[in-house]
């Protein structure tokens, strides 16, 4: 049965943003009506110059799990995945660049059911199309707990209505994170619906159709397990997460692939320390459009703060229960200009940088 849930999206803006003016639509629907003190490019964070941090603290990043960052080519809009417990529900967040200043968050209008799984946004290069992973009816998999690939157009400065991507991207298996380059071409994962191995397929658009998926080589679909591939938009490299691949520090760990001009691919090489820890949950990679920066998900828990002196309190624990580092996974971010420093020399598509 499907929950009902009209109500939630604004109990939950209550939750990640108290200290910001809120109004509710009749419905209980929020609205992106208020307006943040956030000023400037990335929701008006200061870009890190060293090691990770958490994107926006209090904002993107905070008490629930964060993942999978999209934005519009320009950077005026940002999207993120929200979600709370194992899963229990989760929904996309989005905020935009008004004159100078960024909206509050608001439940992305195509979201506001957390009856269905809503999650993984990607904006297409060019800014005309947003694909998500959702699990509502109407797609090509009807089964429970199914999921496909959905798309809206862009219709002046707003979306329009939801559909599914056909046949032969969307079958009776699952297909999620999708991935886009310039030419079209689409990168996603498949796997069964009622379980077992997923994969990392590619599928090139001619005519403005997509063609049959292809399968990527063992260097994409590397270790024990393998999924949500970002690929960049010139299809040099693709970051996806991988459970068991060389060099790994424990669970999931991001790798990145190289690609050359006649499409054959380097080894999957770890993102190293600064990106990867012991923990489970690290994947759902992405680029920004300018190719500046890396965002990724990880889980990080301070027990400094958790537990200081090495002994944790009830009130010690509360005071992070609306911020990150408490457990829940979060949305970090870094300069990207290591990433093609990983290229191995013998790589196809040319040597490291300097």
């Amino acid at each position: 049965m499907r929950r009902s849930s009209s109500v939630v999206p604004t109990l939950l803006l209550s939750l990640l943003l108290p200290a910001c003016d809120r109004s509710a639509a009749p419905d209980g629907q929020d609205t992106a009506a208020a307006t943040t003190a956030l000023r400037g490019p990335w929701l008006g964070q200061t870009p890190p110059d060293g090691a990770p941090v958490p994107f926006a603290p209090g904002i993107v990043s905070t008490g629930f799990g964060e993942r999978d960052v999209a934005m519009m080519p320009d950077g005026t809009e940002i999207y993120w995945s929200v979600f709370g417990g194992s899963y229990a529900w989760c929904t996309v967040l989005t905020s935009r660049l008004a004159g100078d200043t960024w909206t509050e968050p608001e439940v992305a209008p195509c979201c506001r059911d957390l009856g269905y799984m809503d999650v993984e946004p990607h904006i297409t290069p060019d800014g005309q199309h947003f694909m998500w992973l959702s699990d509502r009816p109407g797609g090509a998999l009807t089964e429970a707990g199914g999921q496909d690939i959905w798309v809206m157009d862009r219709v002046g400065d707003a979306w329009g209505d939801p559909y599914p991507l056909p046949a032969p991207v969307n079958t009776t298996d699952s297909e999620y994170f999708p991935s886009t380059t310039r030419d079209g071409t689409i990168y996603f994962t498949r796997g069964p619906a009622g379980g077992g191995e997923n994969l990392i397929y590619r599928s090139r658009k001619e005519g403005g159709v997509y063609q049959e998926p292809e399968l990527l080589p063992p260097q994409v679909n590397a270790g024990l397990a393998r999924y949500n591939a970002f690929v960049d938009p010139d299809e040099r490299f693709l970051i996806l997460g991988v459970v068991g691949g060389p060099g790994s520090f424990g669970g999931t760990d991001h790798y990145v692939v190289f690609r050359s001009p006649d499409d054959r691919w380097s080894e999957p090489v770890n993102l190293g320390a600064a990106v990867n820890t012991e923990s489970t949950f690290e994947y759902s990679a992405y680029v920004s459009p300018d190719g500046g920066y890396l965002f990724f998900m990880t889980t990080r828990p301070d027990l400094a703060r958790l537990a200081p002196g090495g002994r944790a309190s009830a009130s010690s624990i509360r005071a992070l229960v609306d911020q990150p580092n408490n457990g829940a996974s979060d949305i970090y971010w870094m300069s990207a200009d290591f990433l093609e420093r990983l290229r191995p020399a013998a790589a196809p598509g040319g040597t490291p940088s300097p």
